[in-house]
């Protein structure tokens, strides 16, 4: 049987370049874990119908589960470790993370690197969302902890923090 092939790939993760040299099958969530150690990133389905390894690519929601680390390259991609500090002060909580603080919209969190991206999109695409659509938008999103609506509660208090 032949080798898997390897690809090249270079891109901007957390605003720094990285390169490396992987398997060409190479799941992006899989590359950011495994070879990065941005383990902020879960996996739990492999079939994107969890949300738990959801980053941003190009600065869009993506699942990355279901993206080769391939298709990331020459790309920028953002995960929940680079949200913190670059735009809102050194240490300092993303206005989406201060609020699932806030509202305890987190249990064992496992989904909440996940639904912080997730929500990130949906504030940036709705600046002021409401329940009904904040329900809608974190339906690809699994949570099995907290009944979602201290999550609801903070979606809409992260909103207005941004806004």
């Amino acid at each position: 049987m032949p080798a898997a092939r390897e690809v090249s790939v270079q891109l901007t993760v957390n605003g720094a370049a990285r390169a490396a040299t992987v398997p060409a099958r190479t799941l992006l969530v899989h590359f950011l874990r495994d070879q990065l150690r941005l383990t902020g990133s879960h996996v739990g389905c492999d079939t994107t119908q969890c949300g738990a390894c959801t980053v941003a690519l190009d600065g869009v929601a993506v699942k990355s589960c279901t993206v080769l680390a391939a298709q990331a390259d020459g790309h920028e991609v953002t995960t929940i470790e680079g949200l913190t500090g670059r735009q809102h002060g050194a240490g300092a909580l993303h206005p989406v993370q201060q609020a699932f603080q806030d509202e305890h919209a987190l249990q064992c969190g496992y989904c909440t690197p996940g639904m912080v991206m997730a929500v990130r999109q949906l504030i940036a695409d709705h600046p002021s969302p409401t329940e009904d659509e904040v329900r809608h938008a974190l339906s690809g999103n699994i949570c099995r902890c907290t009944g979602y609506q201290n999550i609801v509660a903070a979606v809409l208090r992260a909103a207005n923090l941004e806004g």
